[in-house]
């Protein structure tokens, strides 16, 4: 079908429920090391917050991939075809613009966990280009099993769009899992353009994810705060110094909430307590290579088929498509993340 052009952005709230929430926060404190959701963060502060981290010196990962997009949008245009857009973890949506500009789809849905952000960047994003519907899906998108039912979705080719490196934020068996359910929700006929960061040496990677100037520590803590305004929870943010570390071994920043001493909270209706040096974690980045990245993305039932870095191969956007034939459930769980023997995929700088 063909849409028709709109300047008014419409929103479909999908948000988890408070017992979702109570479920998933109970069973994260329950790991060793503790683990909440990483999109537990993005509340209208953490978003504002995340925000303020891109923008700081020792984050480039923004500003580069910001730079690739706008150099090769009429190549990625070109590689993916037409279809509608839809981005996974939108954000403010401000990276999607040169896309939406060379490809001019019928349609772009963003999908975001945090409402108040999505209304406001699909109403800029909408004033910013007027001739294409924007329709914002307020979800968590880890736990989507199927888009829903829209007029600007039905019977049109769907191009997945996944910046920001976020697929870090899975561990490797989580992020194997994440990509085929994208191949499912965006179904045969689709393709999946994704950014990926890679590994560097470890002090600059330590610096992006701990700033000078606290804003990292400031997000972190923020985490603290909505447990205890959404689920009643009686945490001291002070009583936690905020650290982030590189773990060579699995090839990721370990960021985490330190207790500084023995200390009992509340939270979802139970008590909890916290020994002196005890880690909550906030969230991981895993860093991927690219072959390492190419076989977890066959592990997942994608091919890939191209891929564009930066001048200093700090970062690369894979273009991926469906693989013609699916590995079973228990063989995509076996896969390592190394890269199968294939056609590399082809690299343009």
């Amino acid at each position: 079908m063909t849409a028709l052009p709109s300047t008014t952005a419409r929103l479909i709230d999908l948000h988890p429920e408070p017992a979702d929430m109570v479920r998933l926060v109970t069973a994260g404190m329950e790991q060793r090391p503790r683990q909440l959701p990483a999109w537990l963060l993005y509340d209208a502060e953490g978003s504002r917050l995340f925000e303020a981290i891109c923008a700081q010196p020792e984050y480039s990962l923004t500003r580069v991939e910001t730079a690739l997009l706008e150099a090769r949008a009429a190549d990625l245009a070109a590689a993916l075809g037409a279809g509608v857009l839809v981005e996974f973890g939108a954000g403010n949506a401000r990276k999607v613009g040169p896309l939406l500009e060379a490809l001019q789809p019928p349609a772009y849905v963003p999908l975001d966990i945090s409402a108040d952000h999505l209304q406001s960047a699909c109403e800029a994003l909408q004033a910013r280009h007027p001739t294409v519907p924007v329709l914002g899906i307020c979800c968590d998108y880890s736990a989507l099993e199927k888009l829903p039912p829209h007029p600007l979705l039905d019977g049109e080719r769907l191009l997945g769009f996944y910046p920001g490196s976020s697929l870090g934020n899975f561990s490797p068996a989580q992020a194997r899992h994440l990509l085929s359910q994208f191949r499912r929700l965006l179904g045969p006929g689709s393709a999946l353009l994704i950014g990926i960061d890679q590994p560097k040496a470890p002090g600059r990677l330590e610096a992006a994810y701990n700033d000078a100037a606290g804003v990292s520590a400031a997000f972190a803590r923020n985490l603290l705060v909505r447990l205890n305004r959404d689920l009643g929870g009686t945490f001291a943010p002070e009583a936690f110094r905020y650290q982030a570390r590189w773990e060579a071994e699995p090839s990721r920043i370990a960021m985490a909430l330190v207790s500084r001493r023995d200390q009992e909270v509340q939270l979802a209706g139970r008590r909890w307590r916290f020994r002196a040096g005890e880690e909550l974690i906030t969230e991981y980045s895993v860093k991927y290579s690219p072959e390492a990245f190419a076989g977890l993305a066959a592990a997942s039932g994608w091919r890939a088929v191209r891929r564009w870095s930066d001048p200093a191969d700090d970062l690369s956007l894979h273009l991926l498509v469906p693989a013609p034939s699916l590995q079973t459930g228990a063989q995509a769980a076996d896969s390592e993340c190394t890269a199968p023997e294939q056609r590399p995929e082809q690299r343009e700088d």
